[in-house]
């Protein structure tokens, strides 16, 4: 087409086009950015994955890395008073200063000292950066689209807002802390407001009691309580009410009455088991919906407890007990334990298994405590057992000759102390004498 020309139009379609945003980080893509970056080296990459966690920046959902408010406050505060600092590139350059130091190609006194101590140093920074910060503001978050404010109080993150039913009213209600600001929207927080506001909501009236069962939002989320709280039931009865699905809550509308006398009497009691005797129960527990099986065994007074976690398909309220017997059965996996990616065989000298594993920074080779990362040229397909019995003689290799130095090393450690003190024994001797 050319300027003047005047198309002809048929028909007119208007075609709907959505972006997906990007992916969350999980620990294994934020390792490859930070290599990318040249920022931490793999000794270090734990130990950032468990400080953002510990320190309540992210919370773990699957595999992904949610920020929290925390996280979003403490962001903002750096990028705004000390954005040299959060650079990529600075701390690029510092941790090969850091390498340098390591070889001994640069002192590391002098490098201190000009960090620390600098005209433009961490020092001084703090020295005036603290004076201009203002804790309210640094305490405050934007987020796009919301009317309330959100600030991080002394015990967690709350909202606030002003009424405008004309008494300028501020009102204070705790985020739960599960949530996160990617899960905050006016919606929820119209209803924490209105909890706050009304006080809680009320599902209906217990079947056998009488007695009111409130739907409430708490410290850690969703729940429902039976009665109100008075001098003379000062712990009135409630149960956490399960998530929709892996990730949403259940609302007021999800909420039926039957619902909340189920979940009100929980523990629930199945049966006994056929080969113990013992009682089974289905129950909510901090991690979720479970079942459990209480026994004794012979000559032992203690009582025993096996639990197992339901599936997604199962209900806390509707278990049979020949399901939770099924569940029962099956073989209870420890905190740690993996399943293999790969089985290569036994090991010729010890016949223990020598498997390949799937790990946080990529596969990797397991025989006992010895572990060692899949080299980049080799697939999990197509690696032998001959070439992995290779790669973990060579880490066994190095991590005696490391054993070994760190030995001779404390031997002779110890050898200079007793020499020294031998030493200053004879010296006081002949001061003694003389």
């Amino acid at each position: 087409m050319k300027k003047g020309d005047k198309p002809d139009c048929k028909e007119l379609e208007a075609i709907g086009h959505e972006t997906q945003p990007p992916a969350r980080y999980t620990e294994a893509s934020l390792v490859k950015t930070l290599e990318k970056e040249g920022i931490g080296r793999p000794s270090t990459y734990a130990t950032v994955m468990g400080t953002i966690v510990d320190r309540g920046y992210v919370q773990m959902r699957g595999k992904a890395l949610i920020p929290t408010f925390t996280a979003f406050a403490v962001t903002a505060l750096l990028e705004e008073h000390f954005p040299d600092l959060v650079n990529t590139e600075f701390t690029s350059k510092m941790e090969q200063t850091l390498d340098e130091i390591a070889r001994g190609g640069a002192e590391w006194i002098p490098y201190l000292k000009k960090f620390y101590q600098g005209k433009t140093g961490l020092k001084t920074q703090i020295e005036v950066k603290t004076q201009e910060i203002e804790p309210a503001i640094a305490k405050t978050i934007h987020l796009e689209n919301l009317d309330a404010t959100v600030r991080i109080g002394k015990y967690g993150p709350y909202i606030e807002i002003i009424t405008e039913d004309g008494s300028s009213e501020v009102i204070k209600v705790s985020i739960p802390d599960d949530m996160t600001p990617a899960d905050l929207n006016p919606e929820q927080i119209e209803a924490l407001i209105r909890q706050k506001k009304e006080g809680p909501e009320k599902v209906g009236l217990h079947p056998e009691t009488g007695e009111p069962i409130y739907f409430k939002v708490g410290k850690y989320g969703p729940y429902v309580q039976l009665g109100d709280k008075t001098e003379e039931n000062s712990k009135p009865k409630m149960s956490s009410i399960p998530k929709k699905d892996s990730k949403t809550d259940a609302t007021k509308d999800d909420v039926t009455l039957e619902m909340a006398v189920g979940l009100l009497s929980l523990p629930r009691l199945l049966g006994q088991h056929p080969a113990t005797g013992g009682k089974i129960k289905s129950a909510l527990g901090r991690f979720g919906p479970y079942v459990v099986h209480e026994f004794k065994e012979p000559d032992d007074k203690k009582l025993q407890r096996d639990y197992r976690s339901l599936k997604q398909e199962d209900d806390v309220l509707t278990v049979t007990l020949e399901r939770a017997l099924e569940l029962l059965a099956q073989p209870k996996l420890g905190r740690g334990k993996k399943t293999p990616v790969r089985e290569l065989g036994a090991h010729p000298g010890d016949k223990e298994p020598v498997n390949i594993y799937k790990g946080p920074y990529g596969n990797y080779i397991k025989h006992g405590k010895i572990n060692v990362g899949l080299p980049e040229d080799e697939t999990v397909e197509g690696i032998t057992l001959e070439k992995a019995l290779e790669l973990l003689d060579e880490k066994a290799g190095t991590k005696k000759t490391s054993t070994r130095k760190t030995t001779t090393a404390k031997k002779t450690s110890t050898k200079k102390k007793a020499t020294t003190a031998t030493k200053k024994k004879t010296t006081r001797a002949k001061k003694e004498a003389s």
